[in-house]
């Protein structure tokens, strides 16, 4: 299978999974890109591998996607699905995505654990100077004008609670409007 077949039987798997949640194409994450990340409660990674694909960038991908998020899942097509588990840590999971005689299925072979590198400043990065503006004043919090935006992750990082924060951050995502971005890397 190759990586356009996985990702659109992926989003449907995890639509099917979740009551609540909005799945991200192609999000850039320090120096590399997600293939898709799931938000829900948590924000979620997954990095497809298609048949014909390498594992040369992987090595890379995992370090920012430990930084970034929760949890972390290799999805990968049948030609993988034996050697994938020597490739991403033990706290990685594993989807297997193939075809079978009821058409195409998503198998678990690994279930995802917490990532032991992920930051919620990390995570504050991905978000925009007017969200980060909404979760300080939720918070009751000063604006911060002027001030950076790494100035503000770290303002928010030391004042509001580890799990109130993930929440916020997972609602911002949640509720964003994706056609900004969209319409900006068009440009």
């Amino acid at each position: 299978m190759i990586d356009s077949e996985i990702r659109e039987t992926l989003c449907e798997y995890l639509d099917g999974r979740h009551d609540k949640i909005r799945i991200i194409d192609e999000l850039v994450i320090g120096k590399a890109r997600a293939d898709i990340v799931a938000v829900t409660d948590i924000l979620s990674g997954y990095e497809i591998k298609g048949d014909t694909d390498s594992y040369v960038r992987l090595p890379e991908q995992i370090k920012e996607y430990d930084r970034y998020y929760q949890k972390n899942w290799l999805v990968v097509g049948a030609s993988h699905s034996k050697s994938a588990a020597s490739h991403v840590p033990q706290h990685w999971g594993i989807l297997c995505v193939a075809e079978s005689e009821n058409g195409t299925q998503v198998e678990i072979q690994r279930e995802a654990g917490d990532s032991p590198k992920f930051s919620l400043k990390k995570q504050l990065r991905l978000l925009w100077r007017n969200e980060l503006a909404h979760i300080l004043k939720s918070n009751s919090l000063q604006k911060c004008s002027g001030k950076s935006k790494a100035y503000i992750s770290r303002y928010l990082s030391e004042k509001v609670p580890a799990d109130t924060l993930q929440a916020q951050i997972c609602d911002e995502l949640f509720e964003r409007d994706w056609t900004i971005y969209t319409n900006i890397k068009r440009k």
